[in-house]
């Protein structure tokens, strides 16, 4: 019988791993020692040896030469949350080791945060919620785009830009992208309209941001991009914070009180305590809630059930992750 561990932090092995999720992996997979910790393996590398699977998920210790070392039997790690760029290294992929992770699962509650915060938003519902509380008055009317015929802007067309399109399908939008990879034909397959990033800007009343943090995107969104934006526009970032140059961001938002911003994620994450981002009336921080949360997490967990049963019936794994493949994934 194939034989596993468990090994990420307490609280992930908890959110992640169920009582039924545990139960269908122990039908198919002997776990032959309690769930570990990076720091429990750092401390006793030899509960490492008999390993042919590991089920991960947050907490994952690095898997580098000296990792792999001791870990002479292991064949698949089965890894229940999203990126696993923090984890691999150079010497993981030359171990020949398969790695499949939970990112598509883990892509749903993200695609469904976006997707509330572009209803709210051409509303211009933080905007009417944050000007009540701060004046102790309703505000006169203003011009809000509302939904229908509204233009949604997603940048990136990932797993989870591609799950906010299919959301968005359901409502009266037209929708344009911004992905330098993705074909016509495949444009037109999602019912999307492919633009540069420049137009997407002017064009767009919401902008919503899912590239992935790469050398290539770091600072792509500038504050020229913001000052195109449409009169009560608004721009929500999911991916990572360093994609937006935040401080000329700022800079055009005290300029564009009309522009609204809602930002779950930041650089650094959180803001430094003097950082413009917590005074600026026109945006909104959430403290990186739009991946899997409590239940949610449950979905990534059964996500590696599912690559489980493939794996001993020997059939491709779904979700498996190629090294070309982990350098674009968020």
């Amino acid at each position: 019988m194939i034989k596993g561990i468990y090994v990420l932090n307490t609280e992930a092995y908890h959110k992640i791993y169920g009582s039924a999720e545990r139960h269908e992996i122990e039908r198919l997979v002997h776990i032959y020692a309690p769930q570990q910790t990076k720091e429990s393996v750092k401390a006793n590398r030899s509960i490492l040896a008999e390993a042919d699977v590991i089920f991960s998920g947050w907490g994952m210790p690095v898997m580098d030469e000296d990792f792999l070392a001791a870990a002479p039997s292991l064949k698949c790690v089965f890894y229940g949350a999203g990126s696993i760029r923090e984890i691999v290294t150079e010497s993981f992929w030359g171990h020949g080791i398969v790695i499949t992770s939970a990112y598509a699962a883990n892509a749903v509650p993200v695609a469904e945060y976006a997707l509330s915060q572009i209803l709210f938003c051409l509303k211009r519902g933080w905007h009417y919620a944050l000007s009540i509380k701060r004046e102790r008055r309703y505000p006169p009317s203003e011009p809000a785009p509302g939904a229908y015929g509204s233009i949604v802007g997603v940048i990136s067309l990932g797993m989870v830009g591609r799950h906010l399109i299919q959301l968005l399908q359901q409502f009266e939008v037209k929708t344009i992208a911004h992905d330098p990879y993705v074909t016509s034909d495949d444009a037109v397959r999602l019912h999307v309209e492919l633009c540069s990033l420049e137009d997407l800007f002017r064009r767009s009343d919401v902008v919503s941001l899912h590239a992935p943090l790469l050398k290539e995107t770091e600072g792509m969104i500038t504050g020229a991009h913001f000052a195109s934006m449409k009169p009560n526009a608004s721009f929500i970032n999911t991916a990572r914070g360093a994609i937006v140059r935040e401080q000329e961001m700022a800079q055009i938002l005290r300029q564009r009180p009309d522009l609204q911003v809602v930002l779950d994620v930041t650089h650094p994450e959180p803001p430094e305590p003097s950082s413009p981002l917590y005074a600026l009336p026109n945006v909104v921080l959430t403290p990186h809630i739009a991946g899997s949360t409590d239940r949610e997490c449950l979905r990534m967990g059964r996500s590696m059930v599912d690559e489980l049963r493939r794996y001993v019936a020997g059939e491709p794994l779904r979700w498996a992750i190629s090294q070309e493949k982990s350098v674009i994934l968020a």
